[in-house]
């Protein structure tokens, strides 16, 4: 299990930019990825293999309206770029939360590879 505190994510609203017909990661989202690429060198975190299991607690820099789902692109990106894990496409059980406003924000992560012997679906009924 690797236990992550990080800098608040920008928004998926200002991560990506147009230009022409092309989509590219803005300025701030990509200086957003090289910070979390350096912490994840700087703490020596070894990349995960197999399925995993995340979660995620967001506490955003103020009180403005956010959504939750535009938190997590730019920050599950950088992890990636960072080296936690090989893809994303990995994580098979997400767990998001949005907390109160601290000042400066930040983002606690927190992920694992899922105990295969412990699957246990969850099943709507």
């Amino acid at each position: 299990m690797i236990e992550l505190e990080l800098p608040y994510p920008p928004s998926a609203n200002h991560y990506y930019r147009h230009v022409g017909p092309r989509v590219l990661i803005s300025r701030e989202g990509r200086q957003y990825r090289d910070n979390i690429v350096d912490i994840l060198k700087t703490e020596r975190v070894s990349r995960l293999p197999g399925r995993l299991e995340v979660w995620m607690s967001f506490l955003p820099p103020d009180n403005r309206r956010r959504d939750l789902d535009n938190c997590l692109k730019c920050l599950s990106d950088a992890l990636q770029k960072g080296g936690l894990y090989e893809d994303d496409s990995q994580i098979k059980r997400l767990h998001l939360e949005m907390c109160e406003p601290i000042e400066g924000g930040r983002c606690f992560v927190r992920a694992g590879r899922i105990d295969e012997s412990a699957n246990n679906p969850l099943r709507l009924t």
